[in-house]
């Protein structure tokens, strides 16, 4: 089982890498954005994003899911290469039909914002962009399957310079703001969808399987509405915050989510990648439910510490990257959203149960619910409390979501999870996050060594906690000593 773990770890770290990057652009474009654009357009420009994923994730249809699910089945086998051909052309339908629907819609749609005029462009530009990302989110999808993790990383990497090169280009010397952000974008995946198209054309048999299009739509099908809650359930409150309150406070809120995101992108999705084929393939298998079990104790563990170091750090690395300081007071949502995230990562892996037993209509309706809960708090909590409200608002509605998951996975699968552990972290990094705010008015230094204890601290007063098993002490103590050994580095570098 330890073996299967480290593969899942190492396929994690990889596409890590592409995610790191990816999220890194956002953070390193913020001073360029802060300086080159106001708060109300920053807000804007979160806006479109969020329509942008929002639209792709539902238009997609759950057959990314579907091509990765059917992967690795028996019955399915044979027909890798028309499943492939039969989805793509299913989707580059759907996408090129949504996109003259949508230009032709695009006056009607830009009279519901303050600048009719400008936001036409915006959603022509979306649009297009919409469509790109539909065929690539699928040809992705065939790279997780086929655990090519180094191509799906290169991939992501040349989109991703690609984007920072164009902004850079576009915001500081076209300076057309907003508009130039939404032409890198559009470039950008252009781009990566030529260079994943000839290594698709390979994997493809040139037939049309209604029968596979069939299964992968039932199997997809429930997928679209959670996906559709799932991100007004992650990105909804920004409408809201615009609707009660102005661009100004999503361009703020915005930003914090942009920060607190780090955890999302560097951990959950990376992880989300790297799990999904494995987690499939050890179905059945001996220690198959404490391979899960372990690995949301894990998991959990690792969001609690890189959580912790960002909740702690969230005011100096919004400082340190804004130039403007009408931009600053978006790190106070920082530490509600990333908790959100950690219910959220969690209920990743306590959602297996459903996909291993193909009871995808759940996941949908779980999802919905959570999202209707998180709608009537947003418009009850927004008006008082502003971004705060929404964040709250979300912490509230994941962590009812993750509850939910669990027990009606369990009814379906049961998966002995160490939940005293999970309560054990989630309590501590709730105390240490407090006490972290006595130091908040210490001068820089003092602060940062003490916030630097604290995070330090973690998986320290776990041990004390009796969290850790006698095998993982040991682990521990050999990784240490493996560590310390001046042998071994040369080894490394050696062989390197």
């Amino acid at each position: 089982m330890l073996s299967k773990i480290k593969q899942t770890i190492k396929h994690t770290g990889t596409y890590s890498l592409g995610n790191i990057a990816s999220k890194l652009i956002g953070i390193i474009l913020l001073p360029l954005y802060t300086k080159h654009i106001t708060v109300t357009e920053y807000g804007i420009l979160g806006i479109l994003e969020i329509t942008i994923m929002i639209l792709t994730q539902v238009l997609v249809l759950g057959q990314s899911q579907a091509f990765i699910r059917f992967h690795d089945l028996e019955e399915y086998k044979e027909k890798r290469k028309s499943t492939l051909f039969t989805i793509f052309i299913f989707l580059f339908v759907v996408g090129l039909l949504f996109n003259l629907i949508g230009q032709n819609c695009a006056i009607k749609l830009s009279s519901l914002f303050f600048e009719p005029s400008g936001f036409v462009v915006y959603f022509r530009l979306c649009f297009y962009i919409i469509f790109l990302r539909i065929i690539n989110n699928l040809f992705l999808s065939v790279l997780r399957a086929k655990e090519r993790s180094g191509l799906y990383v290169i991939a992501n990497i040349i989109k991703i310079t690609l984007i920072l090169g164009f902004n850079i280009y576009f915001v500081a010397f076209a300076r057309i703001g907003v508009k130039g952000i939404l032409y890198s974008y559009l470039i950008s995946d252009s781009i990566l969808l030529l260079i994943l198209f000839p290594n698709m054309i390979s994997e493809m048999w040139l037939k049309f399987d209604r029968k596979i299009l069939k299964a992968a739509l039932l199997f997809g099908f429930p997928l679209i509405f959670s996906s559709l809650a799932g991100m007004l359930l992650n990105m909804g409150d920004r409408y809201i915050l615009k609707l009660l309150v102005n661009y100004k406070e999503v361009g703020l809120y915005n930003l914090g989510y942009k920060i607190a995101g780090i955890l999302n992108m560097f951990l959950i999705q990376s992880f989300t990648l790297g799990f999904l084929p494995m987690a499939y393939k050890m179905y059945g298998q001996k220690d198959d439910k404490r391979y899960y079990s372990k690995i949301l104790t894990y998991f959990v563990f690792g969001l609690f510490l890189t959580g912790l170091g960002l909740a702690l750090f969230s005011k100096e690395i919004i400082k340190v990257l804004t130039f403007n300081p009408a931009y600053w007071a978006g790190y106070s949502v920082v530490p509600y959203i990333i908790l959100a995230y950690v219910f959220s990562g969690a209920k990743s892996v306590v959602n297996m149960g459903l996909y291993l037993k193909r009871k995808t209509s759940y996941i949908a309706y779980n999802t919905i619910g959570a999202a209707i809960l998180n709608l009537i708090l947003n418009f009850l909590l927004i008006p008082k409390y502003r971004m705060m409200g929404a964040a709250v608002a979300t912490i509230i509605s994941f962590a009812v979501l993750y509850l939910v998951t669990y027990f009606v996975a369990n009814r379906f699968y049961k998966i002995p999870y160490e939940n005293a552990k999970l309560l054990k972290m989630l309590g501590l990094s709730i105390i240490l996050f407090f006490l972290s705010t006595l130091v908040t008015e210490f001068h820089i230094f003092p602060r940062i060594i003490i916030k630097l204890l604290i995070i330090i601290s973690f998986p320290i007063i776990l041990y004390f906690m009796k969290f850790y098993e006698e095998i993982e002490l040991l682990r521990i103590k050999q990784a240490w000593q493996k560590w310390r050994n001046p042998k071994n580095w040369k080894k490394y570098f050696w062989k390197k």
